[in-house]
């Protein structure tokens, strides 16, 4: 039987009773998936009910914006990529990261050794699939990085504008496609490819890997002490859920599929995804590093003529939450 996405109730007890716990809702960046383990397990463990939480989380999807949903008041708390948040805030919406449980980036480009890419010194005159809507950053400064252009001249690479799946990779459209760790690489693996045929490069293995999935709120809650302590209980049930499904990923992933509303996952592709993003939030505690925060902006901004930040941020962080959710 598959679980309501919407709200679970949960009720703190006080000296005089029984008293409705705090509302949160969490929006996330794409579908319910093991992406977002920590928080579904942290829902139904009941981490957050321990909290006084009455969490509601709401997927995402291709039509939704999580920045926007918080602009809107549509969430307390979403679930975005930092070049995003930042390119928000810039834009005037005053985006935090309240903290960050995924350490690692996921992001990569997968090419065909048969096009004769081996190295990125390989890339020159090949046509390469891109996700934009922020995701493009990365890509740019990884190219600028490698002195080439990104307009299709001769000795630059041609960018494809890469859709929601890898096609492009089997259809002869693109030498490389862009995918994650935990998922598109896999729908290369089951489309048909073996590993064998393939060559990755990690963003994070070049030094041009940004911050993703960390929790963001708007500035204003941060001035509002009750907010602050709903947000540190969330964090704190949040993490505590990140941690279990690491040590429990087949279970973790099952939990996923309890709650996936449309059906569409399957138990061995969230089992096997569980088993990647464990990798990427092993070795956070929930706090930001700032030197990974620094190597983020330094990206951005270096992201060729087009930069998704013009000017270093003030003000984008924060340990605050997760200092007193830790401690």
């Amino acid at each position: 039987m598959k679980k309501l996405l919407g709200t679970v109730a949960a009720f703190g007890l006080m000296a005089g009773g029984a008293q409705a716990a705090d509302d949160l809702t969490l929006q996330l960046k794409w579908v319910t998936q093991a992406q977002f383990a920590g928080y579904y397990v942290a829902l139904e463990n009941g981490y957050y009910g321990e909290e006084d939480l009455n969490v509601t989380i709401n997927p995402g999807g291709p039509d939704i914006a999580p920045t926007q949903v918080l602009a809107g008041g549509g969430a307390d708390v979403t679930v975005e990529w930092m070049p995003a948040a930042l390119a928000a805030r810039e834009k005037g919406l005053a985006m935090v990261n309240i903290a960050q449980p995924f350490k690692s980036s996921g992001m990569m480009l997968t090419c065909r050794k048969d096009t004769g890419v081996a190295s990125p010194e390989d890339f020159a005159d090949k046509t390469l699939g891109v996700w934009f809507f922020g995701n493009e950053y990365p890509f740019l400064s990884w190219m600028s990085q490698l002195g080439l252009a990104t307009d299709g001249s001769a000795g630059g690479v041609t960018v494809l504008k890469q859709g929601f799946n890898v096609d492009p990779i089997f259809n002869g459209q693109a030498d490389c496609v862009s995918t994650m760790t935990y998922n598109e690489y896999w729908q290369v693996i089951d489309g048909g490819l073996m590993d064998a045929d393939l060559v990755t490069f990690k963003y994070e293995d070049q030094g041009v890997a940004t911050l993703e999935d960390g929790l963001y709120v708007l500035e204003d809650k941060l001035a509002d002490d009750a907010e602050k302590d709903k947000l540190v209980r969330f964090v704190r049930a949040s993490m505590k859920g990140w941690k279990w499904a690491e040590e429990n990923p087949d279970d973790a992933a099952m939990i996923v599929l309890e709650y996936d509303q449309t059906g569409a996952q399957t138990e061995e592709h969230q089992t096997r995804m569980m088993g990647e993003i464990a990798k990427l939030t092993a070795g956070s505690n929930g706090a930001l590093d700032p030197a990974d925060y620094e190597r983020t902006v330094a990206s951005l901004l270096s992201g060729g003529s087009d930069p998704v930040i013009t000017s270093a941020p003030e003000g984008a962080w924060t340990h605050e939450i997760t200092d007193a959710a830790l401690n």
